[in-house]
């Protein structure tokens, strides 16, 4: 893990960092820690379920077309002979 070293901060900018994470019940680096994941985090972060849905939505999906795709043939496949 990384260690990121932070100098001349103002004393007013570390006192309202400690009071700010006292609220939060933690210790000043553990909220530094947070707010900085905070202020990088992608702001609408998009998950695979959610992205997958508007993919079936776009494509006009129904349950019915799903179960036609779903209802296809499940036996082993075949061996071919290339000769």
């Amino acid at each position: 893990m990384a260690v990121l070293t932070v100098r001349n901060l103002p004393d007013e900018v570390h006192r309202a960092l400690r009071v700010r994470a006292a609220e939060h019940g933690r210790s000043t680096e553990a909220e530094v820690r947070s707010i900085i994941e905070n202020a990088v985090r992608p702001e609408s972060r998009l998950k695979l379920g959610s992205l997958l849905a508007g993919i079936g939505k776009e494509a006009h999906l129904t349950d019915e077309l799903v179960d036609l795709i779903n209802d296809r043939d499940r036996s082993p496949p075949r061996e071919i002979s290339f000769e």
